[in-house]
């Protein structure tokens, strides 16, 4: 007979701290309803609920002041991890140049209200910038916008830009920071027949595989989505990250086997006990 003794590899005590702000609109109140982030916000929070991260906040349908005050407290919040992530679903564009995500109670009935109603890409990104190790932004929100159509043109009259459904390209001035769009910039992106979008449904599928890098992980993200819309939409990030892998989620502790000679010492130990 043989005996095999297993030893656990070190606990999860010095893990990373991961943390997350989640954020779904749907319901507007001057535009049509979008029938999925809402349901997208809750998927995608549960998803890193279910990976173990300390801390995830929820937001749904929420207004201005409201939204600012929830970017405001993740701040703190993601000054203590080592891993901050935020994910917004809902409307979002770009006008002269800057982009903004825009809350639920927004009228936007002329360019030059964005600053007041709405909020700048900018504002949640730098939200994750106490993170350590990585700051992580995901914008499902480049679907097609009827704020574009009602919105008087006043700003951009006098810009090089006008006003864009889309979101437009952003370059990340922090380290250590990646920026995912649900669709390339300046493209926008379907909201989908299924439960969830087409983005969201493969960030599903995708982010919360074990030990998984994040960059192999939006990769296949934005194969899965180029193959769901027939290459219509296209995922795309933006930033970079330095050497060495990075999982959301931490590729679970491999048993090792005990030394030969400790198998030895418990085998004559069972041996002298007669049992």
């Amino acid at each position: 007979a043989t005996i095999l003794t297993m030893v656990a590899t070190p606990g999860t005590a010095f893990a990373d701290k991961r943390v997350a702000l989640v954020v779904g609109n749907s319901v507007y109140q001057s535009v049509p309803k979008l029938p999925n982030p809402s349901g997208d916000a809750n998927a995608v929070a549960k998803m890193f609920r279910d990976a173990g991260f300390d801390s995830v906040d929820v937001l749904i349908d929420v207004g201005n002041l409201e939204f600012k005050r929830a970017i405001r407290k993740f701040e703190s919040t993601a000054d203590q991890a080592d891993i901050a992530v935020v994910y917004y679903a809902g409307h979002g564009l770009e006008i002269s140049g800057n982009n903004y995500l825009i809350p639920v109670d927004a009228r936007l009935a002329s360019d030059r209200d964005a600053d007041d109603e709405a909020i700048p890409l900018e504002r949640l990104v730098s939200s994750a910038d106490g993170a350590k190790r990585l700051r992580l932004i995901i914008l499902d929100a480049c679907r097609d916008n009827p704020f574009v159509g009602k919105m008087r043109r006043e700003r951009s009259r006098t810009a090089t830009r006008g006003v864009n459904g889309g979101l437009g390209k952003v370059e990340p001035t922090s380290t250590n920071t990646l920026i995912a769009y649900a669709a390339r910039a300046g493209s926008t992106a379907d909201d989908g027949d299924g439960e969830h979008s087409p983005f969201t449904t493969a960030i599903l599928r995708d982010l919360p595989v074990p030990g998984l890098d994040v960059r192999l992980a939006f990769g296949r993200v934005r194969d899965e989505v180029l193959k769901q819309t027939s290459n219509r939409q296209e995922p795309f990030v933006y930033g970079s990250l330095g050497g060495g892998n990075v999982a959301l989620v931490p590729a679970p502790s491999k048993p090792q086997e005990a030394p030969v000679s400790d198998v030895k010492a418990d085998y004559g130990l069972v041996q002298k006990s007669g049992t």
